[in-house]
């Protein structure tokens, strides 16, 4: 499958695919970072992925390598992103400042 994967298609490759009709839609399964989804949360990710800035970042190997496993390879990039919402929408900046301060003072 791995070769299967890093097969770029061509040109000529791509014309030669038949069209996709309603119904091929209508099979099709929404997924992120591998695990399946419901229509509505591939369409919210969709809309949200339109919105997202290109960074770059420094990440441990084993954090990175854990989030690559994690999403089975590919949407790892996804699944970091919903990590950092999550900790965003559940923890209040205030807490995190207070945390860190008090790690740091205890060093």
């Amino acid at each position: 499958m791995a070769r299967v994967d890093a097969h770029e298609i061509s040109d000529q490759e791509y014309d030669e695919l038949p069209e996709l009709t309603h119904a091929d839609i209508e099979r099709g399964v929404w997924k992120i970072a591998g695990k399946e989804v419901t229509p509505a949360e591939g369409n919210a990710s969709f809309r949200l992925a339109l919105k997202k800035q290109k960074i770059n970042i420094t990440l441990d190997p084993d954090v990175l390598g854990w989030y690559r496993a994690q999403a089975g390879g590919r949407g790892y990039q996804t699944l970091i992103n919903a990590t950092l919402r999550e900790a965003m929408t559940t923890q209040k900046i205030e807490d995190a400042l207070r945390r860190v301060i008090r790690e740091e003072l205890h060093r």
